[in-house]
């Protein structure tokens, strides 16, 4: 695999002549197609223009200044090699959502030693080996910098971003021995979103540098009932989900490239996801809450009592149903919401609206979050309505976010460029025909 182009499974010209059942399996977007939809070079931007906005966020926010630009920080070595982690400014901490983010976005941009290292950060410091334990096979979601746990529990946003860039990174540089068998790497993990058993056992946290302990039970990060990813598998929270957790593109992949007895979950997991944005998203504004029951509806949380509203997590719902549009093209449902959401906040204003709000658009919070703005223009590849390339455009005049804010809205700003850039691709296998 070493080396591997990125190439589509079949190509325009196959499509013609596929049977329509096939053409249904694998859509017509950037999958079956190989095209990418360069949304910057759509709005008139020169390639060397947009290859040095790329080049330059990313130098900025891996290499930059550490106290006001960086969010990557190199953290020595041990044994399996280099060092690094990603952390949330903010907060002060590191998280598997960034970690993984940092991932995704190192192998789309041909970054292999900087991929190496996060992934050998997270390995090394919060990765849960022992059968025992109700995380095991998963990653604690919150550390400290210096690689203390501060949650032992999982957060199943950052395991399937692991997967994918897993997947990627085999496909794209082949794969090395131990931690970095990239294939074998995703392989367990991917299995274990599905079968990981139950586990009863403790689990530890710290708040407010104070240690708790709870016993739990926990088993597998998707429902099996509902074919949908969890928000928790822990059974001490109700089980929910997360919208901006739900990720049917990469779903489709993990159909063809993972064990072929689980081919049908993971398909029906992508038809319930795209299924469930159009039950979860208002049916006028396009907005969908932080956390949400099984039919769309929002879940509040006593320890969350905003997740019914737009809130952060949300943030990155409309980018998932896009890029799976991009990618799959297989549910035109998704361009009805992209327009309905660009279409609410082009009425907030282009360049003030706020980034908090109630479902049917009461603003709670007026800050124009650089991460909101990065989202929004992703939502313009499945957006209809020519307002898109405003979208587009507003992500293209925001800088590079730094200061206290750049954790979650950098790493969301640098996929965006990647996405409207046509950079953000699947890297596929040598062997994903016959798979």
């Amino acid at each position: 695999m070493a080396g591997a182009l990125i190439v589509p499974a079949i190509t325009m010209t196959g499509c013609s002549s596929l049977q329509p059942t096939q053409a249904t399996a694998i859509g017509s977007g950037a999958f079956a197609t190989g095209h990418y939809r360069n949304l910057f070079a759509e709005n008139g931007h020169s390639q060397k223009e947009i290859r040095a906005k790329v080049d330059s966020a990313f130098q900025q926010l891996f290499h930059g200044d550490p106290a006001t630009q960086a969010v990557y920080y190199s953290a020595g070595a041990n044994s399996n090699g280099q060092l690094a982690y990603i952390t949330d400014i903010k907060h002060n901490d590191v998280r598997t959502e960034g970690l993984s983010y940092g991932m995704m976005i190192a192998v789309q941009l041909d970054k292999k030693s900087e991929f190496d290292a996060l992934w050998n950060w997270s390995k090394t410091y919060l990765y849960h080996d022992s059968p025992t334990h109700p995380s095991y096979g998963f990653f604690s979601w919150q550390a400290k910098t210096n690689g203390e746990v501060m949650s032992e529990f999982v957060a199943p946003d950052g395991e399937s971003y692991y997967v994918m860039a897993l997947f990627f990174a085999a496909n794209r540089w082949g794969n090395g021995g131990g931690i970095y068998n990239y294939q074998e790497q995703a392989d367990q993990l991917l299995t274990n979103l599905r079968h990981r058993a139950l586990i009863q056992g403790p689990i530890s946290s710290l708040r407010r540098n104070i240690n708790s302990t709870s016993i739990v039970t926990a088993g597998p990060l998707f429902s099996e009932e509902h074919k949908m990813v969890l928000f928790s598998p822990s059974s001490e929270r109700p089980q929910f989900t997360d919208p901006s957790y739900h990720l049917p593109a990469f779903y489709e992949l993990w159909a063809r490239w993972g064990s072929a007895a689980d081919k049908d979950f993971w398909m029906e997991a992508a038809t319930n996801s795209r299924d469930f944005f159009t039950r979860t998203a208002n049916p006028v504004t396009g907005l969908a809450p932080d956390y949400a029951h099984f039919d769309g509806t929002p879940a509040d949380t006593a320890w969350n009592k905003g997740a019914v509203n737009f809130r952060f997590d949300a943030f990155r719902t409309a980018g998932n149903w896009s890029v799976d549009w991009s990618w799959w093209a297989k549910d035109p449902r998704e361009l009805e919401l992209s327009d309905k959401l660009q279409a609410f906040f082009e009425s907030q204003g282009m360049e003030t609206y706020g980034c908090q709000f109630t479902l049917d658009g009461k603003p709670l919070d007026g800050r124009h979050a650089q991460g909101l703005v990065a989202v929004n223009a992703v939502a313009s590849l499945a957006a209809t309505n020519p307002r898109s390339k405003q979208f587009v455009e507003a992500l293209w005049n925001i800088p590079t976010p730094d200061g206290i804010e750049r954790y979650y809205e950098g790493l969301l700003y640098m996929m965006a460029l990647l996405h409207c850039s046509g950079e953000f691709q699947i890297w596929n296998p040598s062997t994903a025909a016959s798979r």
